[in-house]
């Protein structure tokens, strides 16, 4: 009689930790599926090209979101000048090393006649910040000149 209790108890014992198991399996997997989710709604809520209101300047921005740096690229001179928080930057080096991995995750604002851009950055390993983009237009409507930093 004794080794049947035993065994009922053991049994349920089993029973009930391969039950909360799978349990706690299927909740920690849905709410990682919720928390995705919701990332990615906000994300696609907040970043919003049309607001550029330039549309050579959207136009590039649009490549640079995408990391094209080809079509990227069409839209400057051939040797544009560049600052990165006031300093000289190699333009052709920033476009080749951060293009494609680094990119804008808001707009939040557009001033210039759509030139120049404000909003939150993904920067690689630098983290995430808010950064300005500033684009010199020439008269035959390329970019000869890219001003980039840490907006305040």
């Amino acid at each position: 009689m004794m080794r049947k209790i035993l065994f009922a108890n053991l049994s349920a014992l089993v029973l009930c930790s391969v039950t909360a198991c799978a349990q706690t399996k299927t909740e920690k997997t849905q709410n990682i599926s919720e928390t995705k989710h919701l990332t990615l709604k906000k994300t696609q809520q907040t970043m919003e090209l049309s607001k550029i209101t330039n549309p050579t300047v959207n136009a590039a921005m649009t490549a640079w979101q995408n990391g094209d740096s080809k079509t990227f690229l069409s839209y400057f001179t051939a040797n544009p000048t560049m600052t990165d928080d006031g300093s000289p930057r190699s333009f052709q080096g920033f476009v080749k090393e951060a293009c494609g991995e680094e990119k804008f995750l808001t707009i939040d604002s557009v001033e210039n006649d759509g030139k120049d851009i404000t909003g939150n950055f993904k920067a690689g390993k630098w983290g995430t910040f808010k950064v300005f983009f500033k684009f010199h237009q020439n008269s035959d409507g390329k970019f000869d000149r890219l001003d980039i930093g840490q907006a305040h």
